[in-house]
């Protein structure tokens, strides 16, 4: 499958606009330029089954009753650029959460690295140690 920045969304990502609330003036008043982007997750040819889970599992509170993301955009005074930053935003979103997050490894030290880390701290502790005034209380 393809990585989702190569991917067209555009087809399944249903877009309504609105008057956006704020400063602007005149212009708030009369023009509609808040966006709203709907995306159902469940009926979505792009993403693999795999995905779709991933996304449930991840993002359940995130996803309405319906199935479907929702997200709002109004800080753009115009609607193109709402429309721009709002799926800017949703592709993001949908990148982090499937992102695959590696498993850490433990490191295992050996004796001798384990002494060093030690011996190392004891240098550190005397340090600091001496750094005390003469006579301060402990």
């Amino acid at each position: 499958m393809l990585p989702l920045n190569q991917r067209d969304f555009s087809g399944e990502l249903i877009f309504r606009t609105s008057r956006s609330s704020g400063s602007g003036g005149q212009n708030v008043n009369k023009v509609s330029t808040r966006v709203e982007l709907i995306f159902y997750v469940a009926t979505s040819q792009l993403l693999t089954a795999g995905e779709k889970e991933l996304l449930a599992s991840r993002l359940g509170k995130k996803i309405r009753n319906d199935g479907a993301i929702h997200m709002i955009s109004q800080e753009e005074r115009t609607q193109l650029g709402n429309k721009r930053r709002v799926t800017k935003r949703f592709l993001a979103y949908l990148e982090k959460a499937l992102r695959v997050v590696k498993q850490r490894k433990t490191k295992v030290l050996s004796e001798s690295e384990k002494e060093k880390r030690l011996i190392e701290k004891k240098k550190i502790a005397k340090v600091k140690y001496l750094r005390k005034k003469p006579g301060a209380i402990e």
